[in-house]
């Protein structure tokens, strides 16, 4: 959306705030405040989706906790909207806002590696590419999502899912503690012995509760595993998905393996298979077999691979600058019905960026509980991602009708719940359906930790709502 770009700090009724009284406030920043006087003001204000555009009043780098606690006091204190940015993609742009203050926390980036203990202890602004550098080192992965340039902070908060999944569970399932900032600019430990309620919350309930400024996980002794892509013609697209479908019913967990269809380099449409198994080499061939036999396929390059490799095999896919709006939907079960429903949009898309991609999930996700973490979608089987990208923004109604109407199409289909880590934009509605039984209960727990709102700027849990 275009609009007028803002040039001031301004408070919530729009009053903008003395400069006198920002330069006190940055006497006291270790890290860095960015204005829009700024020569690289319009590089901090950009995130990787390029269709996100807004105007800050301030950009706050912050090189500690201590600066983010400093930058809440201040927000509060002056009444200032507040978005926080931690290190990755963020598609629905939710880490920027226009004329309030931007908490950014893309330089505490530091990832500790206990290997005795394979306890992780990984800073907010984080990227995947971080984690996996340091833990790998060791013959250890932490399980996290598919992308590389993805912020594992917002990843975690929302859930997280990956190449791990199966065996491991999602990425909030492996979290030992949280350090937080609430809304008081108030420092407090999250984890089952301490502030147990914020615990539960954190743990895919989003950033409605506070910054979260250090994750400790638990990792996994995982260093070489056997992946890579299948691709087969998009004619075949049916058969694949219904082989796909039967494959993995039958799986080991040690097997995650995704459906896409996308466009190869070379402006092909195709379906492929991308799967990563995470078990013993032999007994992944041998497990695989049936799967790259079948076809036979154009092109078969699994192989054994460092699991840092099998992280950013997606990553070309996802250029920075890009125009993306993403939907999602679980599904539970994939039916012929729903099969052919996917390939009949998928080859409407118009873009070659454009993807269809269909996540089966069956394994460690099922074993918690729904009412064990604020993460409720636990039964559903598949998510099925529709991903619109482009880079002309000329285009973009074009493509933005393409996802929406797919997204359609696909609701009578849908278990009625929603990955929200997978949306461009969502009703208030759909986010309390997709937090189920579990939203009454996060409704207590923002009205304990921020019940001003003051963090608003995410899949928003209202703590005046009824619960």
């Amino acid at each position: 959306m275009q609009h007028d770009p803002v040039t001031r700090l301004l408070n919530r009724d729009g009053e903008p705030i003395e400069v006198e009284t920002i330069n006190e406030f940055l006497g006291d920043l270790a890290g860095r405040a960015i204005q829009p006087r700024d020569a690289d003001y319009d590089t901090a204000r950009r995130i990787w989706n390029g269709a996100i555009d807004r105007y800050p009043g301030l950009v706050v780098r912050c090189l500690g906790t201590a600066d983010v606690i400093h930058a809440v006091r201040f927000a509060r204190a002056k009444d200032l909207q507040v978005s926080v940015r931690g290190g990755g993609h963020n598609v629905a742009g939710r880490a920027l806002c226009d004329g309030g203050m931007v908490i950014d926390l893309s330089w505490m980036r530091a990832v500790m590696v206990d290997p005795q203990t394979r306890v992780i202890e990984v800073q907010g602004g984080a990227t995947l590419g971080d984690l996996d550098r340091e833990t790998h080192l060791y013959g250890l992965a932490v399980p996290t999502g598919v992308v590389s340039k993805t912020g594992v902070a917002g990843l975690t908060l929302g859930g997280g899912v990956g190449w791990l999944v199966r065996k491991y569970g999602l990425s909030c399932d492996n979290v030992v503690s949280f350090e937080v900032v609430t809304a008081e600019g108030q420092l407090l430990t999250a984890s089952r012995e301490e502030n147990p309620d914020l615990f539960w919350a954190l743990r895919g309930g989003g950033g409605n509760f506070g910054i979260v400024t250090r994750f400790r996980f638990r990792a996994q002794p995982i260093a070489t595993v056997l992946g890579g892509m299948i691709v087969h013609p998009r004619e075949r697209a049916g058969e694949v998905l219904r082989f796909y479908r039967d494959f993995m019913a039958q799986a080991p967990e040690d097997l995650t393996a995704y459906a896409g269809m996308v466009t190869s380099p070379d402006g092909v449409p195709v379906i492929a298979i991308i799967c990563c198994w995470s078990g013993p080499m032999s007994e992944g061939e041998r497990v695989l077999e049936p799967l790259r036999a079948f076809g036979p396929p154009l092109a078969d390059v699994v192989q054994p691979m460092p699991f840092p490799a099998m992280q950013q095999l997606l990553d070309p896919a996802f250029p920075d600058g890009s125009y993306n709006y993403w939907k999602a939907s679980f599904v539970p079960r994939l039916t012929d019905e729903v099969a052919d429903l996917l390939v009949e949009h998928g080859n409407r898309i118009r873009s070659p960026m454009s993807a269809v991609v269909i996540e089966f999930y069956g394994g460690a996700p099922g074993r918690v509980g729904p009412s064990e973490s604020a993460f409720a979608q636990r039964r559903a089987e598949y998510n099925i991602g529709i991903i619109a990208q482009w880079l002309d923004p000329a285009e973009s109604a074009e493509h933005i009708q393409w996802a929406r109407t797919f997204y359609d199409a696909l609701e009578p289909h849908s278990s009625g719940d929603h990955f929200l880590n997978f949306q461009s934009e969502m009703a208030d509605e759909v986010v309390r359906r997709s937090f189920g039984e579990n939203y009454s209960r996060l409704v207590e727990v923002k009205r304990k930790y921020d019940p001003t709102n003051f963090f608003s700027l995410n899949q928003n849990i209202r703590p005046a709502e009824a619960a």
